[in-house]
């Protein structure tokens, strides 16, 4: 068994305009790169029951979801987040992607996975979207993994630049999941202070100024450490963006590609002995694109040393 790439051709059919930031070339750039490793395995998204999305966001927010895709042009669900006709098929297999993941994972097909698509998801609320997220993917797998395979102890770690509101809006009640975000703050969305705790003490933010350098990241995520091994999580999902790199030019943290590799390795030889390396990525933010594709391959490697 090895690490697998979930991939789906509709990534790149996600339009959102000339200059958006968040491209198709993200998914493209991610994906030769790691295509030059003949170690991995390379899989696709599955069509998946729509009652996962059901149990994620509200009816009338999917309803209205399908409702905006554009026959032609471009349609705006926020100020940031847009959708074209390639939309619709692309938020499916975004999702679709984890679904397979997990199921790889879970029928020893592989024993982890990097799904490599777009668009993000961290963002989206229950009933929003927001932050060039539709639908919420990781909350979706972790909804598929209490559903579908019986888990009541999920950890989600968001080492995204920008605090995952959307995901800890879904998880905030629920004693099965536990959300951790290192984030900068003050930031866009505004959200993430260290006293948003969840209803079960199951939300653990770890908010971080502007600037922040690989060493002071890195000390700060052995709290990190610390929480997944009090809740030893029995399946570890990363909403893994990488704009916290310096190079990335949507925030204003500084750490390098490898450091990606280091927060990776940490977390599996953490939490090892609680999930036997159950552990499943799903790509969210990251806009440099050699930065994109530099982290991303560190990150991709440290998954397959665990194998």
């Amino acid at each position: 068994m090895s690490t697998a790439i979930i991939t789906s051709n509709t990534s790149i059919d996600h339009i959102t305009g000339s200059g958006h930031p968040e491209k198709p070339d993200r998914v493209t750039t991610i994906i030769n790169n790691l295509k030059k490793n003949k170690n991995l395995i390379w899989d696709k998204s599955k069509k998946f029951d729509e009652s996962l999305l059901n149990v994620t966001h509200t009816s009338k927010y999917i309803s209205d979801v399908k409702k905006s895709f554009p026959i032609k042009g471009l349609n705006f669900l926020d100020g940031d987040t847009i959708v074209s006709p390639g939309s619709k098929k692309a938020t499916e297999d975004a999702v679709g992607s984890i679904i397979s993941a997990i199921d790889g994972v879970e029928n020893k097909k592989f024993n982890n996975a990097f799904c490599a698509v777009r668009p993000p998801g961290h963002h989206a609320e229950k009933d929003k979207a927001m932050g060039f997220c539709i639908y919420n993917n990781v909350a979706v797998g972790a909804k598929y993994l209490i559903n579908n395979y019986s888990y009541n102890k999920i950890a989600i770690i968001d080492f995204d630049v920008h605090h995952g509101n959307g995901t800890q809006n879904i998880f905030y009640e629920n004693e099965k999941v536990l959300y951790i975000s290192t984030h900068q703050y003050p930031y866009y969305p505004g959200t993430g202070k260290e006293n948003e705790k969840g209803k079960f003490n199951n939300i653990f933010n770890i908010p971080l100024p502007a600037g922040t350098s690989s060493e002071e990241y890195l000390n700060a995520y052995n709290y990190v450490i610390k929480k997944l091994i009090e809740f030893k999580p029995q399946f570890v999902l990363f909403s893994a963006g990488f704009d916290a790199h310096k190079d990335d030019p949507l925030a204003q943290f500084n750490l390098n590609s490898k450091d990606f590799y280091e927060i990776t390795k940490r977390t599996l030889e953490s939490t090892k002995k609680f999930n036997f390396g159950k552990i499943v990525s799903i790509l969210e933010g990251g806009y440099d694109l050699n930065a994109l594709a530099d982290s991303s391959n560190e990150h991709v490697n440290a998954l397959l040393e665990f194998n």
